[in-house]
């Protein structure tokens, strides 16, 4: 018997306009939303529980002290790299330098509140 990660907190300032952009960028939905301004997003029609992980932005007004020790990877599924970096772009991320050399096959990016991500080369199939 194994573990598997079914939702991943992520403290935010704002976890309404965190919760937008991670839906825009996942194609999640909201799922519920909690007494403390938690907001839960998932796969649609799927929702907790499903194959991939749901994400909860909680609210919290502690700056943060550094560079984070967990970041997210994503692939694009339905367009190549240079695409979906557009897209990223326009949905609000922005690029990072985190000691990056430019042979990189990916791009390091920040959510809207600085949290890094990378957008990966490979594009996968979707759920």
């Amino acid at each position: 018997m194994a573990c598997r990660i079914s939702e991943l907190v992520i403290d935010a300032a704002d976890p309404d306009r965190l919760a937008a952009f991670w839906s825009d960028v996942l194609g999640y939905v909201e799922l519920g939303r909690e007494s403390d301004g938690s907001i839960e997003i998932g796969p649609p029609d799927v929702g907790f529980g499903g194959p991939q992980p749901t994400l909860v932005f909680s609210p919290t007004s502690a700056p943060r002290a550094e560079k984070l020790r967990l970041h997210i990877d994503v692939n694009a599924t339905d367009r190549d790299q240079d695409a979906e970096l557009e897209r990223l772009l326009a949905l609000g991320a922005r690029p990072v330098d985190v000691g990056q050399t430019g042979a990189e096959n990916w791009h390091v990016l920040a959510d809207p509140e600085g949290n890094e991500f990378c957008l990966l080369h490979t594009r996968l199939k979707p759920f």
